[in-house]
């Protein structure tokens, strides 16, 4: 039961925000960059998608503390954390999701024979950044719960 401060909808109001295209792509990219990225993660302590530690950089795991696959673990709390955000604030979790991905297709791009990962992630990159503006767009609205 919605208390006297809460607002609520009725079907109609609904009805009508479900059938926006740009709340649809906004529920598609806050849903899509909220699993991939905790699923990710929790794949960096079980290595079960991919040997992980492979797609760190050598300079970077170089530069880094202990093995590359103790970085993949600091990397997989990271992306825990980042798919978290997106979920809570997408406003500021797409910019985060972003940001992370900046530092990825770096990283990739420095590594021989992994260019075309670093142009999918910059596909995603987009997308993050698109689910950050639409996150803007929608903050605050009343939309379906």
């Amino acid at each position: 039961m919605p208390s006297a401060t809460t607002p609520t909808m009725s079907a109609g109001p609904r009805r009508a925000a479900l059938t926006d295209p740009g709340y649809q792509a906004f529920l598609v990219l806050r849903t899509g960059f909220t699993v991939a990225p905790i699923l990710f993660g929790l794949d960096k302590f079980a290595n079960l998608l991919v040997d992980w530690p492979t797609y760190l950089a050598p300079w970077i795991n170089d530069v880094v503390p202990g093995s590359a696959q103790a970085a993949m673990y600091a990397v997989g709390v990271i992306e825990i954390v980042a798919g978290l955000v997106v979920a809570l604030a997408p406003r500021f979790g797409g910019w985060l999701v972003a940001g992370w991905l900046a530092g990825i297709i770096i990283n990739l791009l420095t590594i021989p024979g992994h260019y075309d990962i670093a142009l999918r992630d910059f596909g995603l990159l987009l997308g993050a950044v698109a689910l950050a503006r639409l996150a803007q767009r929608y903050h605050g609205k009343e939309q379906p719960h």
